[in-house]
């Protein structure tokens, strides 16, 4: 199965979503080193989930304004990386895209996760004890649910699911939350939380993982270096100069940036997974930051994720390779397609680094000059 990418194609002779988005796969899936029997597999799981959707042909505009990704796209790809090893390729979908209104997408979305738990045989206990907080008949907010899948040898993934929850309102996303946890046995959890201007998502992992974790992420508007390297609540976890020092770079500050200057453009969001319930502390953490708001172009967003990942001591050279298996463009003919860098540290594992690689099925946005949102520095 080959890519088409964006550029390749003709209006008279346009790819359908599906296919495009399993080429480009399946080019990942090598440079991941996933043999090609298991990226055949992974293709047509992603065709699957996608459903409908996936005949559609890309000379047609998307069917509906997904919040997955900048041009629509309800598919995205990220290689997680960690010191001497091959990186993991996941993927991040939105089952259901199209279907209507967000309670039917939801539903869909629903539909989906319960075939993939009878495909590979797990349970979705945990997702269905929360049901009626996530999925409610009148549903608000950017999305109804997502699903990951994180891709391993064999052709059996590990999956996680996404859920909004802002989908009774956004006023209530913070006690949407807290119920959440209450209902999965984290009582404690929410209490250690810092502060935060909004709650984007609640994740679960279902099936097969060695220690299933409970994830909240946290949105934070106009945040400083200095506030970042105070976000992490695990114990042991990491020191504030490692995530100030990922802060920095990977938004690009300059030497005359003090620890107060602030990201005026897209928010940093935090994730903070929890495994047991005894403590109420999370086990895990993660910032990720929207590179792609604070870059001119991609060739800009490349140059800092090879950094962040020779820092910490990772071969960057898979990434690389990702370019070219996703895009014939070069990195600084658009901006957009390394959407976020996200470091991650989780209690008795190494520190992980991933980096959130666009489809760009339906658009490239062009690059900008000077940046769209400037670093602001308060004095």
């Amino acid at each position: 199965m080959t890519a088409a990418r964006p550029g390749d194609r003709s209006d008279s002779n346009a790819p359908a979503l599906g296919g495009f988005a399993a080429g480009q796969l399946v080019q990942l899936c090598d440079v991941a080193g996933l043999q090609g029997a298991d990226a055949e597999i992974y293709a047509h799981v992603l065709i699957d989930a996608l459903g409908p959707l996936a005949e559609r042909p890309l000379d047609r505009p998307p069917p509906s304004d997904s919040f997955l990704s900048d041009d629509h796209t309800p598919v995205e790809f990220s290689l997680s990386f960690l010191p001497e090893t091959a990186p993991t390729l996941r993927l991040l979908l939105e089952p259901g895209c199209g279907a209507g209104g967000l309670t039917q997408t939801g539903h869909t979305g629903l539909r989906v996760i319960r075939e993939m738990a009878k495909r590979w045989d797990f349970s979705t206990g945990q997702l269905d004890e929360l049901e009626d907080l996530f999925f409610p008949s009148s549903a608000e907010g950017p999305f109804a649910l997502w699903c990951a899948l994180e891709l391993r040898p064999g052709g059996v993934p590990k999956v996680k699911v996404y859920l909004n929850p802002a989908a009774s309102g956004p006023e209530r996303s913070a006690g949407t939350v807290r119920e959440a946890l209450r209902r999965l046995g984290h009582e404690q959890a929410f209490a250690t939380l810092p502060q935060a201007d909004g709650y984007p998502f609640f994740a679960l992992d279902l099936g097969d993982w060695d220690t299933p974790r409970v994830k909240v992420y946290l949105r934070h508007d106009d945040l400083s270096e200095a506030e970042a390297g105070r976000l992490p609540r695990t114990i042991p976890g990491p020191g504030s100069a490692e995530v100030q020092g990922f802060f920095r770079t990977a938004a690009g500050l300059k030497s005359g940036d003090g620890p107060d200057a602030r990201l005026g453009g897209r928010p940093v969001l935090s994730c903070h997974a929890f495994t047991e319930t005894a403590t109420g502390l999370p086990s895990g953490f993660t910032l990720h930051i929207p590179v792609r708001d604070y870059v001119r172009h991609d060739g800009e967003a490349l140059a800092r994720a090879v950094t962040v990942l020779c820092r910490h001591g990772m071969d960057p050279s898979p990434l690389l390779g990702s370019m070219a298996a996703v895009t014939s463009r070069r990195p600084r003919d658009g901006v957009g397609l390394i959407a976020y860098l996200a470091l991650t540290y989780q209690h008795g594992r190494p520190t992980r680094v991933t980096t959130y690689i666009s489809s760009e099925a339906y658009a490239v946005r062009p690059p900008v000059a000077p940046l769209r949102h400037q670093v602001e520095t308060v004095h």
